[in-house]
């Protein structure tokens, strides 16, 4: 079975730890949930590559889910882009 890749992207504060649980807590078997930290260059050049612009956010299969271009991860918005689904 094919893993989701799910990528948070963080800076480690209070809200991108929230973030980090929630995801933590609707990804399923299938997610291979990875925490980026946003202090490591490497991680800050494959942030801007998929276009975070601001912490927390989340990537699903090398795309920045839609609710993270912007406003912030919301659950529905996860669970649309994919996560706690099979692949």
């Amino acid at each position: 079975m094919a893993k989701r890749m799910v990528e948070i992207f963080t800076a480690g504060c209070a809200c991108c730890d929230e973030t980090v649980q929630m995801v933590r807590s609707i990804a399923c078997q299938s997610c291979d949930v990875q925490v980026r930290d946003m202090k490591d260059p490497e991680v800050s050049r494959r942030a801007r590559e998929l276009g975070v612009r601001s912490v927390p956010a989340v990537a699903v299969d090398g795309k920045l889910a839609g609710c993270c271009a912007g406003r912030g991860p919301t659950e529905e918005a996860l669970r649309a882009a994919g996560i706690g689904q099979a692949a």
